[in-house]
């Protein structure tokens, strides 16, 4: 292959239009512009949202909601859902991926909610624990840390 042989994917490039090229082509005279007016000028139409003076639909309609730029964002799991591991498994965000427990980890780590009953013992790190998961985890024998 050489660099006179190179030509783009078939129907990737259209022709382009030739205006103001006679009245056979159907682009002659006006140019497919119409007859004088703001969009036959150069540099003419509006702007978009303009409504002719209108009051434009995006103002008439209320500013609502506000977005936390400061949030911090984790990947929770209750513990109830821990309790399909196996005894003495040390838990981490990596592991519950791997498993399919959880589908991604959120930037902030992971935060450990209380719902549901643990009956094994498990060594839990996580970035966050409530005081009922706290309180779960160390109430079946395991551990908790914060990392």
């Amino acid at each position: 292959m050489k660099l006179h042989e190179l030509s783009p994917a078939e129907g990737s490039v259209s022709k382009t239009k030739r205006l103001g090229r006679g009245t056979g082509s159907g682009l002659g005279k006006t140019s497919g512009k119409g007859h004088k007016g703001q969009n036959a000028r150069s540099g003419g139409g509006v702007r978009p949202g303009f409504e002719g003076g209108q009051m434009p639909l995006i103002r008439q309609l209320p500013k609502i909601g506000f977005t936390n730029n400061f949030r911090k964002v984790y990947t929770t799991i209750n513990v109830g859902e821990l309790e399909v591991l196996e005894a003495n498994t040390i838990v981490t965000a990596e592991l519950l991926k791997s498993k399919g427990i959880i589908s991604k980890i959120e930037p902030y780590g992971l935060k450990v909610l209380g719902n549901g009953t643990l009956t094994k013992k498990l060594n839990v790190q996580a970035a966050k624990f409530t005081d009922g998961a706290a309180k779960k985890i160390t109430a079946a024998g395991g551990t908790i840390e914060v990392k």
